[in-house]
């Protein structure tokens, strides 16, 4: 039997029009979008790694890409299922810079100076990107371009947008959110929405 959009609908979510842009403008923590040109944009790994680097925009284009689609859930209830990311696997990234057996989670840094973190365990699949396209065309600002972490199994909190620096880390840290007010886990299926 196909599986319907409900059957794909986590507890208490609602699909939302399977659109680009999503009918959802996000400004980013500065009540503004924050202004990158790919010429200026650099991604930095650090931290808990045995050869850290800065890579351009060019580079990260240059490395092996990725194309997965997946259902999208934010925190908020709405989710849109069926998205086609395209990217660079967290994982492939991971193979570059080497980690440290030390390291156990990442933190991730972004442009309006939003931060999260996750374990490394929930990073390493498939499906995990850092992304640049969205349903075929450059993510748009609003939706976290030029390059945004997406991790379809956590709520879209952990979704990073305008990621510019990772560090893998020993121990966790709680970044924006997870430090006030929702859940460190994000697990939609489970419904774990709020920091207990």
């Amino acid at each position: 039997m196909a599986q319907t959009d409900k059957d794909k609908l986590p507890p208490y979510q609602h699909s939302i029009q399977n659109i680009l842009k999503w009918g959802i403008e996000h400004p980013g923590l500065k009540s503004k979008l924050p202004n990158i040109l790919k010429s200026d944009y650099s991604l930095t790994i650090e931290g808990e790694v045995e050869r850290p680097f800065k890579m351009s925009w060019e580079q990260l284009l240059s490395l092996p890409q990725t194309i997965d689609v997946s259902d999208f859930h934010c925190v908020e209830t709405w989710s849109v299922l069926d998205q086609k990311w395209e990217g660079i696997r967290f994982r492939d990234l991971m193979e570059i810079t080497k980690m440290k057996a030390t390291a156990k989670y990442a933190w991730f840094e972004c442009a309006d100076g939003y931060t999260t973190s996750l374990p490394l365990i929930d990073l390493m699949g498939d499906n995990v990107l850092l992304a640049h396209k969205l349903n075929g065309e450059d993510l748009p600002p609003p939706l976290g371009g030029p390059l945004r972490l997406v991790v379809p199994h956590k709520y879209a909190y952990k979704s990073a947008m305008w990621v510019t620096k990772i560090t893998l880390m020993i121990k966790n840290r709680l970044g924006y959110w997870e430090s006030g007010y929702y859940s460190d886990s994000a697990d939609p299926w489970k419904n774990d929405r709020y920091r207990r």
